[in-house]
């Protein structure tokens, strides 16, 4: 952004047909500046901008408005208001430009509407600017200011912590859908074995049924434990972030269930010895 002007901005044009009010002041020198006009448009809703080198004065028709007259616009000038608005706080931003430097050089100062407010000086004088002047910001002025500030900073305390919620959800539907996708692999690997286990039934051999009530023993633990499982994950029980796949091992889990029922209703009719002729 340019910061120097041989002529004068467009926006120091405007400014200069203007009297001095609350978005405006005339100042004629640098060290004509306080720290309380940096506050008092700091603290201003709409900021303000302060013309150094510029004189008011009264046309012939009753109008205000500035006169350029020049003013000292070396590094010692610049400083000074820089300092300036460093020693108030917090500290005001400003923003710092030189015009006219083919004719008589005057500085122009913009100071935004600042974003920690209220600002005072170094020696805790809070002023705000209003009808052409600086004047004290009353105590419920003051309040009403701190109440505001400690609403949008706790607006945006909240906003963070919803922001960080929602990023450890994201992060345990991810989990919990990972450890689902397993837990389906698993169970889709159990009701494939016992399909395998039920077809053989049918083939066990005189020799075989002898260790059928091992296998009775191992087919009840089985059960027990898919019986818990099942209970897990009913859809009455599972918390809304789980992934829709679950539903689905819930009634594969079913019907494990009921294939293990059969087989345990098959195996004691299976292992009893034979009955002599």
């Amino acid at each position: 952004m340019q910061k120097e002007y041989r002529g004068l901005s467009r926006r120091t044009q405007l400014l200069l047909n203007m009297a001095e009010g609350p978005l405006v002041d005339f100042k004629r020198e640098a060290s004509g500046i306080k720290s309380r006009d940096l506050v008092a448009f700091a603290n201003a809703p709409q900021g303000g901008t302060i013309l150094i080198g510029v004189d008011e004065i009264t046309s012939a028709d009753g109008v205000q408005r500035g006169q350029v007259v020049g003013c000292s616009v070396d590094d010692n000038a610049r400083l000074s208001l820089v300092n300036k608005a460093t020693d108030c706080y917090p500290v005001v931003e400003i923003e710092l430009y030189v015009e006219n430097l083919a004719a008589k050089p005057i500085l122009r100062l913009e100071i935004p509407s600042g974003l920690h407010k209220p600002y005072c000086t170094q020696y805790g004088d809070y002023a705000i600017r209003a009808d052409g002047r600086n004047r004290a910001l009353l105590p419920d002025e003051l309040l009403a200011i701190f109440m505001e500030r400690e609403s949008e900073q706790f607006l945006a305390r909240f906003q963070d912590a919803v922001g960080r919620l929602e990023k450890q959800l994201v992060h345990m539907r991810h989990l919990l859908s990972s450890g689902m996708l397993d837990v389906s692999e698993h169970i889709g690997e159990l009701d494939a074995q016992l399909s395998r286990t039920t077809s053989r039934l049918g083939q066990l051999t005189d020799s075989n049924k002898k260790r059928s009530r091992n296998l009775l023993q191992i087919l009840e633990q089985s059960r027990d434990a898919v019986s818990e499982l099942e209970s897990r994950l009913r859809p009455a029980e599972m918390p809304s972030v789980l992934p829709d796949c679950a539903a689905d091992d819930h009634e594969l889990l079913l019907d494990i269930q009921h294939k293990l029922n059969r087989l345990i209703n098959e195996l004691p009719a299976a292992s009893m010895p034979d009955e002599p002729s």
